[in-house]
């Protein structure tokens, strides 16, 4: 097949001609029509070979492979070691120790002292408590030490409440008596409005909970007393609110703002929060809408880092957590910041979670920055009628730690568009040339666009075939504690098979066609899909798309600019040196937010449960990002003279990690004191009984219900624990709501593995009652039964409704009920201290009685604190487990009961 853009005409013209012309005459002909072609705007040039008399001008010399690759190479690893730089560079300055300033220091002895009483569940002594009297011992120092401008009021809330939440599939909460510390900073004279920061004081079972939330506790209680010295004024109120119940899913939140007579003050807030230990605390939620906010912080904040694209990949859903930005936002309607700390998960909610492990200039950075944007909020003229600038959300984003660069969606569309409408003039100009000149570079283009397709497709394929392979042979998570392992892995095997796919076509399909034309057809390829990108995220109203804009308008640029070199000189050593810089921006800020991803990512990929294969997300995200990378460097597969060893290289690399990793050579987990990255075990310690209609018990049972956090089970556990093994799986009870397990929140989706060792009978001290009150029937013809429940300070409550029967309403949440995932009702119930006994009714609408009743409900009674949450046979367990692991262990009963 012949590739030119001359009609079959011209060519059998052509061909006449240099019959009667003889071969004296070709040289001089192939020079001109080289000419006509280049002036024509760049269609096909055909690459000549060495017997025709010399190479055409379009063609130009192919490109070293060694030294494109160590150059492409050397780029990415510069731009790598930039960003780890921006994210090591914690605080820009230092202003500690001046009057009215953040003292670290100071804030750490706080964090010190509060880590020290030990983990502090809801209902402990050691959060009801101890924690509480030190907070109001520190804020009574502040208080005295206090400018006479400011007046500091203090009071404790006992809240008690009931709401629903669609996290985690859907549940209700009920909390009684639970404790909030507020403390309210106000001008000598009063405020009529306030701005709240939020951060709590309790922590998961078994956790000191130094990053969630105990530094930001010691933060806001510094902040406090920095603010309280200053001698500037304040317009508005601050309101510091510390409060006791957030693990227990933002129950303290609630209680306090819709229920504490202060919480009417409230017109904006700052959540502090964490998802990891240490680092930089990221802004990942604003608003809603609300862009004055935004505006605040990138006035106000010291060392910003922020990102809308966090803010919408953690709204999606992806990420399975959620904080009390969603409390303060759907059951107060008040706009608001939402801050975490994000490095370092792997130890997140673990024993790991030590005051030792966050740096001072964390500290330092968080408190500059909280302490600032509360000072310009506190003084601001917007805060008293924060609802009158309610309109349109916000693109935001910080360059490097260095400043954040904020402006409306609105603009951000009309700049988005802009950028789409110039790559369509660009490319149009190609594509609509007359027909004689453009009909090769149209199906060039079209038939690029197919390749990148393919090549993207089948290499996504590729990882996920290792991927599942990797976990059917058992070698689930070996880059967990050596992320090195999937860049070699999963990296490299997308990597080698998107050049395969180009090179194949180059080799094969794009025969005799210059390496300059394919370079340019491949540039625009990438150019174009990127604009698709911008537009469909633009469209559907991302803000996230100011990233897609970045990669388009940058490339465009730098192939306008770079356009009339590589026509004058070809691809040369110029040439590469100018398209790498100006590819710095988007590749440096790519790689910026890709290793947010994987900070982000990779620990979460250890506690996801055990139904997500976690290598087949790892996989996927790496690909995807390799395929980002790669778009503009397709080009180069083009411009050099064989990519045979790249190839070989790519392919040897992932080989022999594959034989490794299926060998088992890496391990997982690490209990390595410095960086460790435990595997998390939940042991629960429980004795079950199962009642009939009759009331009679008809089975009783005791044993150590085991649940592993991630995709391997147990079986890296076997080997040191010989008893859990597969012949103690757990059974699920089908007639029981959620199996007939007594689990603490309703994660039954994500984990359906667990083991269940039996074990003697537990018998706490203070042991769970439940009974029915009444049963009565409604004017309505519906069933209505009142229960009564005490126990221990957390409890769960299950329904199963039985065929014929339907949950029309109930005393909790809204009254409506909310279902789990499953179709089983969930009900979370925490109390503090002196809680008075749990009174609560269901209503049944029954449409065709059953001989098995119309309902089916559970109660489990949770010892996470004081003498009954231990027993000697879960004390012994624990100890077999290796120091790599984290058991988090605690005892509780099941009680299933049939109406």
């Amino acid at each position: 097949m012949e590739w030119s853009s001359e009609s079959a005409a011209v060519r059998r013209h052509r061909g006449a001609a240099e019959r009667r012309e003889g071969p004296a005459a070709a040289p001089h002909r192939a020079r001109e029509a080289s000419a006509r072609e280049d002036a024509s705007g760049g269609g096909r040039t055909r690459r000549r070979s060495p017997e025709s008399g010399g190479a055409s001008r379009g063609a130009g010399s192919a490109l070293s492979e060694a030294r494109t690759v160590l150059a492409l190479a050397l780029y990415l690893l510069a731009l790598r070691a930039l960003v780890q730089l921006s994210l090591q560079r914690l605080v820009l300055s230092r202003t500690a120790g001046l009057q009215g300033e953040f003292d670290a220091h100071q804030a750490r002895d706080y964090l010190e002292h509060i880590t020290a009483i030990g983990p502090r569940t809801t209902g402990s002594a050691e959060n009801e408590i101890l924690t509480v009297q030190y907070l109001l011992e520190q804020i009574k120092l502040i208080e005295v030490q206090s400018n006479s401008l400011h007046r500091i009021s203090v009071d404790i809330q006992r809240p008690t409440g009931s709401f629903s939440i669609d996290f985690l599939g859907g549940f209700t909460s009920y909390y009684d008596n639970i404790t909030n510390v507020v403390v309210k900073l106000e001008p000598r004279g009063g405020a009529q409005h306030a701005v709240l920061a939020n951060c709590h004081f309790d922590s998961v079972a078994n956790s000191p909970g130094a990053s969630d939330d105990a530094v930001s506790c010691a933060v806001m209680l510094e902040v406090l007393r920095g603010m309280s010295a200053s001698s500037e004024p304040l317009k508005h109120a601050v309101v510091f609110l510390f409060n006791g119940a957030e693990e227990n899913v933002l129950q303290a939140s609630h209680g306090f703002i819709t229920q504490h007579p202060w919480a009417s003050l409230i017109r904006a807030f700052l959540n502090l929060e964490a998802a990891g230990v240490g680092g930089k605390e990221l802004v990942f939620q604003t608003g809603p809408e609300n862009p004055w906010l935004v505006q605040a912080y990138v006035s106000a904040a010291k060392h910003p880092f922020a990102s809308v694209v966090a803010q919408e990949v953690f709204q999606s859903g992806i990420i399975p957590s959620d904080t009390d930005f969603r409390i303060y936002r759907d059951f107060g309607n008040i706009p608001g910041i939402d801050l975490a700390f994000i490095e370092n998960g792997y130890i997140y909610h673990t024993k790991y979670d030590t005051a030792d492990r966050i740096l001072i200039d964390s500290i330092q950075r968080a408190g500059d920055n909280i302490l600032a944007v509360l000072k310009y909020l506190a003084t601001s003229d917007m805060l008293a009628s924060s609802s009158e600038y309610r309109h349109g959300n916000m693109v935001f984003f910080d360059v490097f730690g260095l400043l954040v660069i904020a402006y409306p969606s609105r603009v951000g569309a009309i700049i988005n568009y802009m950028v789409v409408m110039a790559v369509v003039l660009y490319l149009g100009k190609k594509l609509l040339q007359p027909k004689h000149r453009n009909a090769d570079y149209t199906r060039d283009f079209l038939c690029g666009l197919a390749i990148t397709f393919i090549g993207w497709f089948t290499s996504l394929v590729t990882v996920l075939i290792i991927a599942v392979f990797v976990s059917l042979v058992g070698q689930s998570l070996s880059w967990y504690n050596h992320f090195y392992v999937a860049v070699c892995l999963y990296g490299t095997a997308t990597v080698a098979k998107i050049i395969l796919i180009h090179t194949l076509a180059k080799r094969f399909y794009y025969v005799n066609v210059s390496n300059q034309y394919l370079g340019e057809v491949f540039f625009d390829t990438a150019l174009f899909v990127h604009c698709a990108f911008l537009f469909a995220l633009t469209y559907q109203g991302f803000c996230s798309a100011f990233m897609s804009a970045v990669w388009v308008a940058f490339p465009l640029l730098t192939k306008l600019f770079v356009y009339k070199d590589f026509n004058n000189h070809g691809a040369q050593g110029r040439f590469i040196a100018l398209y790498l810089l100006g590819m710095f921006i988007p590749y440096l800020y790519g790689l910026y937010l890709i290793w947010a991803v994987f900070e982000m990512f990779t620990p979460i990929l250890g506690r996801s449960g055990s139904e997500i294969p976690p290598d087949a997300v790892l996989a996927s995200i790496l690909a995807v990002c390799v395929m980002i990378l790669s778009s503009y460097f397709i080009k180069f597969i083009y411009l050099v003279k064989s990519t045979k060893k790249t190839m070989l290289t790519l392919t040897l690399v992932c080989a022999v990690t594959f034989l490794l990793v299926c060998s088992g050579t890496f391990f997982p987990y690490s209990s390595n004191p410095a960086s460790p990255k435990p595997k998390r075990v939940f042991l629960q310690h429980m004795s079950r009984t199962f009642h009939n209609l009759e009331g009679n018990v008809v089975k009783r049972d005791s044993g150590i219900w085991i649940n592993g956090f991630d995709y391997t089970g147990m079986s890296h556990i076997t080997p040191h624990i010989p008893e859990i093994n597969d012949t103690i799986r757990a059974h699920c009870e089908e007639n029981a709501p959620l199996c007939g397990f007594p689990w603490y929140l309703p994660v039954h989706f994500l984990i359906r593995k667990n083991w269940y060792l039996p074990a003697p009978e537990i018998s706490p001290r203070n042991p769970a009652h439940f009974r029915l009150i009444s049963k009565e029937k409604t004017p309505w013809d519906s069933i209505k039964l009142t229960f009564e429940a005490t126990g221990p300070s957390h409890m769960s409550f299950y329904v199963r409704t039985h065929k014929g029967s339907t949950l029309s309403q109930w005393s909790l949440g809204n009254g409506t009920p909310v279902t789990s995932r499953g179709g089983d009702y969930f009900v979370f119930y925490s109390h503090g201290l002196q809680a008075s006994a749990w009174q609560f009714w269901i209503e049944v609408q029954v449409s065709e009685e059953q001989p098995e009743g119309m309902v089916t409900v559970a109660i489990a009674a949770h010892y996470l604190s004081g003498e009954d949450k231990r027993s000697s046979q879960l004390d012994a367990l624990k100890e077999k487990f290796p120091d790599w692991t984290f058991p988090s262990a605690w005892v509780c009963t099941y009680s299933l009961f049939v109406f």
